[in-house]
C-alpha cells in the first residue's frame, strides 16, 4: 500500500512562510466535512517554522525548520483520543474527526511536537490534515508543496519499503527520533539546525597589507584522529559542519605552499568562528 510522506530540506528553506500562508488560505473559515471544521484566521499555526542562528560574526548562518503534524504511524493522539476521534487512514494520513473530537482538549497535550491546536470557538482540536481532501479529489501533492518556491518541501506517495530506501540513500532524519512516534515527515540536512560547525578565515600579509589566502589546505582532527578536510575559498574561509555540540577539543591544521603550517586549538561548545588566522613565510 502506498502511503504519503512529506520531505523537508532544511538547506532550501528560506522562511518565506508560503507553507503557512497556503494552509491559512485553505482552512481559515472553510469547512471540509469529514476532514476538518473551519479554522480561525489568527493565532493558528499549522506550519510553525523554527529558527536557529549559528556562529559568530562575520561567519553566521540561520537554519529554518518547518514543523507540522507528523502523521505518525505510532501517533500519541490516537492513543489519547476517545470514541475513535482520531484515525489513521490506509494512506498514512492522520485525521482528527471534526465531530467526534469536540471537547477533547487532551489531544492538544498528547502531541509531543505541539502540532495540534485548540479552536476555542468550536471547542475542537485541529491539525494539518496533509490536505487529504485535495488529494482525495485528485491533487498530486498538498498545497504547501505546490506553494514552496525553493523546493524545500516535497511529497512522496510510496510503499514503506521504498520510503525506507529513500531515507537511507538521502540521509533523511526524524525531527525527534527520541519520541519513537514513526513520523511521516522526514528532514534532509537537519544537521544545519541540530549540529554545529567550526570555521575560520585564513589570510597572509605581504608588503604591509593583508589579503585572503585561497586554496589553503585545512584539516580537522580530534584526539589525533582525522575528522575532515577542506580548502579555503576565494575569501579565505573554511567551515567544518555537522559536528556535535559540546564535543570538546579539536585541532585545526592549515597549510599552503610557500607558508609555514599552522595549528590552532578549538574547543567546541556551540558553533565556533576562529577568526582570522594568518600564515607566515617559513
Amino acid at each position: 500500500m502506498e502511503k504519503w510522506n512529506l520531505i523537508v530540506d532544511v538547506e532550501k528553506c528560506e522562511n518565506c512562510n508560503n507553507c503557512f500562508l497556503s494552509a491559512v488560505d485553505e482552512y481559515a473559515g472553510n469547512e471540509f466535512p469529514g476532514y476538518t471544521a473551519p479554522m480561525p484566521y489568527h493565532g493558528f499555526h499549522l506550519f510553525d517554522i523554527q529558527k536557529k542562528e549559528r556562529g559568530q560574526a562575520p561567519m553566521v548562518d540561520v537554519a529554518y525548520v518547518p514543523t507540522t503534524c507528523m502523521h505518525c504511524d505510532d501517533a500519541p493522539c490516537i492513543a489519547a483520543a476517545e470514541n475513535g476521534a482520531v484515525t489513521k487512514r490506509d494512506d498514512g494520513i492522520v485525521i482528527i474527526d471534526p465531530v467526534k473530537s469536540k471537547g477533547q482538549k487532551q489531544l492538544v497535550e498528547s502531541c509531543p511536537y505541539g502540532a495540534i491546536w485548540w479552536n476555542e470557538e468550536l471547542e475542537l482540536p485541529q491539525h494539518w490534515i496533509f490536505d487529504a481532501h485535495l488529494l482525495d479529489d485528485g491533487w498530486k501533492e498538498p498545497r504547501c508543496v505546490q506553494s514552496c518556491p525553493t523546493g524545500a518541501l516535497t511529497s512522496r506517495k510510496v510503499e514503506d519499503a521504498d520510503m525506507a530506501r529513500m531515507i537511507k540513500d538521502e540521509g533523511l532524519e526524524e525531527l525527534r527520533p527520541d519520541l519513537n512516534t514513526k513520523p511521516r515527515v522526514h528532514y534532509k540536512n537537519l544537521g544545519l539546525y541540530r549540529l554545529c560547525f567550526i570555521g575560520g578565515s585564513v589570510a597572509y600579509e605581504h608588503d604591509g597589507t593583508s589579503d585572503c589566502l585561497e586554496g589553503a589546505q585545512v584539516n580537522l582532527s580530534k584526539d589525533g584522529k582525522p575528522v575532515g578536510s577542506t580548502t579555503t575559498d576565494n575569501y579565505g574561509d573554511f567551515k567544518f559542519d555537522e559536528l556535535e555540540g559540546d564535543s570538546g577539543a579539536y585541532e585545526v591544521e592549515i597549510s599552503h605552499s610557500g607558508y609555514a603550517t599552522k595549528k590552532v586549538e578549538a574547543t567546541l561548545g556551540e558553533s565556533l568562528f576562529l577568526g582570522d588566522i594568518y600564515l607566515e613565510a617559513p
